[in-house]
């Protein structure tokens, strides 16, 4: 493909990701109706998801390491059988007679929560001795999974159907959290198997679902245009306004005067209204890490 020279852009989108697409195909798709290739996401959605997906466009991809990075997601766990990818793509692995009752998940969801311990799924792209989880499970191949330590800060049952076996449960967690594995561990936690057979992101730092937008929505660059987000309304770092002998001074990476900021803090150096620079703090000054040439 060949990117023709276009309007620079510099901001997010909050993208409302359909069912049936990577994370990439929403890249790819964004990338052909602005003919920009520096475009990028700031987490992967499962193809069976839905919800929200933060897109960066142009320059605003080198601030992806400093947006909020804690999610929450609305998880449909089907108990009564295991899957081999702990969601409703895999195959059926074992399956139960015990029934369970809104009061017996409940009792056990507080041992979710806080700081815990996950393996996470053989079927995932973590890597172990430079390959890939998934494919040592496609080859039938057996590989050590060491668990890794996530923070649950928020597991609230939302529904439950006894009928179906079926449960929503609203999941706040840290950045690496495998809601699968949740939905798994519950299902063992309770001697009942569990699966996930939906999930939906409803929040990415501070973008939510509330204010996203159908991928749909997006068919020409003026779309894209009239929805970009600034990065000065979504990034909760703290932000120092620059006059215009200090922007002169950052434009050619020169230090700037502290302003009573902690040691190895991240600033935000603002220019009109915008973006100008990341700065990190060091005693009295503020060196500067990144540079944004977007006025």
């Amino acid at each position: 493909m060949v990117y023709e020279k276009q309007p620079q852009l510099f901001g997010f989108l909050n993208i409302y990701k359909p069912k049936g697409m990577t994370s990439f195909d929403v890249v790819a798709r964004l990338r052909r109706v602005t003919k920009i290739k520096q475009i990028g996401h700031t987490g992967t959605l499962d193809p069976f998801a839905v919800g929200v997906l933060p897109i960066c466009i142009g320059k605003s991809t080198r601030l992806i390491e400093y947006l909020d990075d804690d999610k929450e997601y609305l998880a449909t766990v089907q108990f009564g059988k295991d899957t081999d990818t702990y969601d409703l793509d895999g195959t059926v692995t074992k399956t139960y007679d015990k029934k369970i009752n809104q009061d017996d998940l409940i009792s056990i969801l507080d041992d979710f929560r806080g700081e815990i311990e996950q393996l996470p799924p053989i079927y995932s792209a973590i890597k172990v001795n430079g390959k890939k989880l998934y494919e040592y499970a496609r080859n039938g191949e057996e590989v050590e999974i060491k668990p890794r330590k996530v923070f649950i800060s928020k597991l609230e049952l939302e529904s439950f159907d006894y009928e179906k076996q079926e449960a929503k449960i609203l999941v706040g967690c840290s950045k690496g959290t495998y809601i699968r594995s949740i939905a798994y561990d519950i299902g063992q936690k309770l001697g009942c198997g569990g699966y996930l057979t939906a999930l939906e992101r409803t929040k990415a730092g501070l973008f939510n679902k509330e204010y996203s937008i159908p991928l749909e929505n997006f068919s020409e660059i003026s779309d894209v245009m009239t929805n970009l987000v600034n990065p000065l309304d979504v990034l909760s770092l703290p932000k120092v306004e620059l006059n215009d002998i200090e922007k002169e001074r950052v434009n050619h990476g020169m230090a700037i005067y502290n302003k009573g900021f902690k040691n190895s803090d991240i600033v935000i150096l603002v220019y009109g209204g915008r973006i100008h620079a990341i700065g990190m703090v060091k005693e009295n000054q503020i060196l500067v890490k990144k540079v944004f040439e977007v006025l």
